[in-house]
């Protein structure tokens, strides 16, 4: 990709370094992407997937950091937003240790200034690897001192994003009896699915990979959706918790949901989705709140790891949720929008100054 092509789309999006990475010995080829270290080292998720072109690993690279610095801001964490992309054909496919420490290495290059995590295709294992050469990652196992996957968190998240949006909707923050669409059965979407089976809801869910929808159905009695439907199933909440980029011209008008409510990041696939929703009288609550479980369970690993007290600040993403719906009704404008003013505001009271490279690591084990 041309270096003008890179370097525009950075000045566009407000980022503050990006950085190519390539081993050929170790089979690594990837980008790291910092958005914001203005409230502290940014924070964001590995991703292992199979990325068509350079430029298609850029753009997400450069959407999730973004994406991650909107959602520790609005979270209230002292964190910026960063990520990782790495090309890899098979994301299910384990990654060997010389990759792993390949990217271990550029990641502790980079001293502090982005924090590793799990994100699509990465796991627990992943992580233990990484952290084996470089200390800036997270996630890593339980028996080792960290919090282990966050998908279970994540999904707690989301569940009380639903039940403020049930709120708003009708007066009643229950999701008893409501039927929701789940798109994605992987670690959130399946961790998210048995959550909504214990409250009451009447869920389906939907896979691209059918097995793995079919088994989690069988699990919980639910039903499956064929990937294709999903998204145009009647349904009180739809809960995309996939890939991005999933509501387009194309999609928004077929949509037969009350509310969207999920955890895959980057929901909105063009820039006036969040008002083609509202227009068609859907509630979309922005997913960097939405999904804020996630990181808000890791950072509990930077004063030393408590489960009790991870679950009970990803209960709070309820009451971050019902106040966005009101600044949004307060202010006439959309969900989407009043979040991110939300967390902009935050980032310009409160982001100057705050952490540098070389200050003292906020990360507790060192």
């Amino acid at each position: 990709m041309r270096s003008a092509t890179v370097t525009s789309l950075m000045a566009a999006m407000g980022h503050e370094q990006v950085v190519f990475l390539a081993d050929r010995d170790a089979g690594l080829r990837g980008i790291i992407a910092i958005h914001s270290t203005a409230l502290g080292p940014s924070l964001g998720g590995v991703r292992f997937w199979r990325y068509a072109s350079e430029h298609d690993a850029l753009l997400d690279a450069l959407r999730l950091s973004e994406a991650m610095t909107l959602k520790a801001a609005a979270a209230g964490l002292h964190q910026g937003g960063g990520k990782a992309v790495v090309w890899w054909d098979e994301p299910d496919r384990p990654r060997p240790k010389s990759l792993l420490h390949a990217l271990g290495r550029a990641i502790d290059d980079l001293g502090g200034r982005y924090l590793a995590a799990e994100d699509v295709g990465a796991t627990t294992a992943d992580m233990d690897g990484i952290a084996e050469v470089t200390q800036w990652v997270t996630g890593v196992d339980e028996a080792r001192g960290g919090s282990g996957d966050p998908s279970p968190v994540t999904a707690l998240g989301v569940v009380h994003a639903m039940r403020a949006a049930c709120g708003a909707l009708d007066g009643e923050p229950s999701l008893r009896d409501r039927r929701v669409v789940i798109q994605g059965a992987g670690h959130v979407g399946a961790h998210l699915a048995r959550a909504l089976v214990a409250d009451g809801a009447v869920v389906s869910v939907t896979d691209l990979f059918e097995e793995r929808a079919e088994s989690l159905a069988r699990e919980l009695d639910i039903a499956t959706l064929p990937a294709g439907d999903a998204l145009f199933a009647p349904c009180d909440v739809l809960a995309p918790c996939a890939l991005g980029g999933v509501f387009d011209d194309d999609c928004i008008p077929r949509l037969r949901c009350r509310a969207i409510v999920g955890a895959a990041n980057n929901q909105l696939g063009v820039a006036t989705a969040d008002r083609d929703l509202a227009e068609r009288g859907i509630l979309f609550v922005p997913d960097f709140v939405a999904s804020a479980g996630g990181i808000l369970n890791i950072a509990e690993e930077f004063t030393g790891y408590d489960r009790a007290r991870a679950l009970a600040r990803a209960a709070g993403i309820g009451e971050t949720t019902a106040r966005v719906l009101s600044l949004s009704r307060e202010a006439g404008v959309t969900p989407q929008r009043a979040a991110v003013d939300l967390a902009r505001r935050r980032i310009a009271e409160e982001g100057r100054g705050r952490w540098r490279p070389g200050d003292p690591s906020p990360f507790w084990r060192l």
